[in-house]
């Protein structure tokens, strides 16, 4: 595998606690048996491994919390956690059904290794893990029209003030499809649901010059317009962190779990091609904070975007393409 390129600094390099920010990372392949990864991850990290499931383990002894490696499959994890009796009837039904349930699942679900929260400079381990993967033969999005995996990203915001949540929002707004068009979406991860964008009247809401929401504001339009985890950016985690009650009120969606961290769903996992890694994902993420990082520069960059939508903008270039030749930092 090629070598990784530098992974760029972010603007903000400490969290809304004043520590250096950490940053999850998820990936989701197949290709490789459950147990096998489990014990890549354990003997290149010195980490000792458990089984919580027969379906996932954690991975325990990092200072940054336990790693965890699952199948990407809710009801079959949880069965995994019954203790089957073989001298009873109903936990051998139960384990017919699981037995059905994993060979279905097995070409259509994804492994997923989970990192704990890490700081920026421990995403090297992630990287080499990555190399690790590939070379023993973990399968990515493209590698299959039955598969849709992704990467995701999970960084620690720098502060919670409303006015650095939304400036970040409205960075990603305007460089999303120049962010899709660089991931390679395939055409079968195109078609889910996974990574929808923000719909289009709640783009124009949030990036109104004239919209200056208080934070239980911002987290009710986001309610409103985006109820589910399948956006290509989904924020339910954060607010959920910051709002619970307000949040539950709208969801019960037990798959959302509150963390302070946004949850960038966008970049697919290509981990089958050589020279695919986490630069790609994390250098377009970087593209975002930077954006947000620089108010003159954001508020110009937003004044095109709904220019563009509107469709009265004088510069015919497409969008992508505008956002290649102004509104990167380079």
């Amino acid at each position: 595998m090629s070598s990784q390129p530098l992974l760029k600094a972010l603007p903000w390099p400490t969290s809304y606690t004043n520590e250096p920010r950490r940053f999850g990372i998820e990936v989701e392949f197949s290709g490789l048996e459950l147990a096998e990864v489990q014990q890549l991850v354990a003997r290149h990290l010195s980490l000792t491994a458990s089984a919580s499931s027969r379906y996932r383990y954690n991975l325990s002894g990092d200072p940054a919390g336990d790693w965890l490696v699952e199948l990407d499959f809710q009801l079959l994890t949880t069965m995994g956690e019954h203790k089957l009796d073989t001298d009873s009837v109903t936990d051998n039904l139960h384990a017919s059904i699981e037995t059905l349930l994993a060979a279905v699942a097995k070409p259509l679900v994804p492994l997923e290794l989970v990192s704990p929260p890490l700081p920026y400079s421990r995403l090297t381990d992630v990287t080499e893990l990555i190399k690790l993967l590939h070379k023993a033969g973990a399968k990515g999005s493209s590698e299959s029209l039955r598969y849709a995996f992704g990467l995701q990203l999970n960084p620690e915001v720098p502060a919670t003030e409303v006015n650095c949540l939304l400036a970040i929002m409205q960075a990603f707004v305007c460089l999303h499809d120049w962010l899709r068009e660089q991931e390679k979406i395939d055409f079968f991860r195109n078609l889910t649901s996974f990574i929808a964008p923000y719909p289009k009247a709640y783009q124009l809401k949030i990036l109104d010059k004239a919209y200056t929401p208080t934070l239980a504001e911002l987290i009710d339009d986001y309610l409103e317009f985006n109820p589910s985890r399948n956006r290509a950016l989904d924020c339910l985690p954060l607010f959920l962190h910051l709002d619970k009650q307000r949040v539950r009120a709208v969801t019960d969606d037990q798959l959302i779990k509150p963390r302070p961290t946004f949850h960038y769903r966008l970049p697919s996992c290509e981990i089958h091609q050589a020279d695919w890694g986490l630069q790609r994902a994390w250098n377009g993420w970087a593209q975002v904070e930077m954006l947000a990082a620089e108010p003159e520069r954001l508020a110009a960059c937003m004044a095109a975007y709904r220019q563009h939508v509107s469709g009265k903008s004088d510069n015919k270039v497409p969008w992508v393409s505008e956002v290649e030749q102004q509104w990167l930092n380079r």
